[in-house]
């Protein structure tokens, strides 16, 4: 709560009253308040109490197809936290078209979200489907949204919401996809350039979407913020590619051809040795099991990460490596499920 208050100085005591009013005696209930002078922009208001900002958002409609979304609603708190907010800070029916309202009041939900109305009221219309409601609803909604991502950023009701940290809050909660090509374009002060009714073939030319590259810069942004809060190196994605009708399928006898992929092996030189749990230095690959032999180097994906020790141990005598550590086998499962679980095998 704020409020523009007149002072009555008493200067030859060193005194300053102030007179709020029995409404905003509950400003001074915390025991100290912050006093500031009074701002250019307020200089019209009357003296009491002040409003909250102005939210400019909550009155744009090309805004609708956003804040009605599904993942928004969930991602600001879900339906039960619009009726929790309506039932906070909405004191009356908000039905105005009714000459008689009861005291008692309820929570109507309506698509695309709830109101507050009167027991009267809510019987009358709980059936009804009207543009009024729908209006009424989608309002709530607006409002209810943007006080909850000035909550989520850490930021208070006094301040303006601008449209760049209203996508940076859905990119944050992870549903950038919701963000509208047209928000895109705002946010990222894209112009839109005119479309003609001919164009030579040399004048077109492909653009690409503003909600691309918003997504894009997000993905770099977050990238920056993990290297920053704590430097994890990326793991590498392998991505892998089935075909069940390769030619080499159709031949009685076909030439084996080893599959290679020098990222994967790299992330495997990342991740503990399977023998003793250190540091891995290198990507072993599978010997014995009909593999390793002359011209039979096994696939890079039949890998195992050992240390530089574990892995002279092993090429020494790989029977007692493999009474000791336990077998190849089970640890190039190990690493294959681990790296199918991370991601870096997609």
């Amino acid at each position: 709560m704020r409020a523009l208050l007149k002072p009555d100085i008493a200067r030859h005591l060193g005194v300053v009253l102030l007179k709020p009013g029995s409404e905003l005696m509950r400003l001074f209930a915390s025991g100290r308040v912050l006093v500031e002078a009074e701002p250019k922009h307020m200089a019209r208001l009357p003296s009491g109490r002040v409003p909250d900002a102005r939210q400019p958002l909550a009155a744009d409609e090309t805004l609708a197809a956003f804040f009605t979304d599904e993942r928004v609603i969930t991602a600001a708190g879900g339906i039960n936290s619009l009726e929790t907010w309506l039932k906070r800070y909405t004191k009356c029916c908000q039905y105005p078209h009714s000459d008689y309202h009861h005291k008692e009041l309820v929570t109507l939900r309506y698509s695309p979200g709830a109101m507050l109305l009167c027991w009267g009221c809510d019987n009358k219309l709980r059936e009804q489907t009207t543009q009024q409601l729908e209006s009424i609803a989608r309002q709530n909604v607006f409002d209810w949204v943007i006080e909850s991502v000035l909550h989520q950023l850490g930021y208070n009701l006094e301040r303006e919401l601008s449209l760049s940290e209203l996508c940076w809050w859905a990119v944050y909660v992870g549903i950038g996809e919701a963000i509208t090509e047209s928000m895109a374009k705002r946010a990222l002060r894209l112009k839109d350039e005119p479309i003609l009714s001919v164009y030579k073939e040399s004048e077109i030319t492909p653009s690409e979407p503003a909600t691309s590259i918003l997504s894009e810069k997000a993905k770099k942004v977050n990238v920056r913020l993990l290297q920053v809060v704590e430097p994890v190196p990326i793991k590498p994605v392998v991505r892998l590619r089935v075909d069940p009708e390769s030619p080499e399928t159709h031949f009685a006898r076909p030439k084996r051809r080893r599959w290679q992929n020098a990222e994967y092996l790299k992330w495997v030189k990342t991740q503990p040795c399977a023998g003793c749990n250190r540091q891995a230095d290198d990507a072993h690959h599978l010997i014995g099991y009909g593999q390793g032999g002359t011209g039979t180097k096994a696939h890079d994906s039949f890998t195992i990460p050992l240390c530089r020790k574990c892995h002279d141990e092993l090429h020494r005598d790989p029977r007692a490596f493999e009474q000791k550590h336990g077998s190849q086998l089970e640890m190039m499962k190990n690493t294959l499920d681990r790296a199918y679980a991370l991601g870096v095998l997609a």
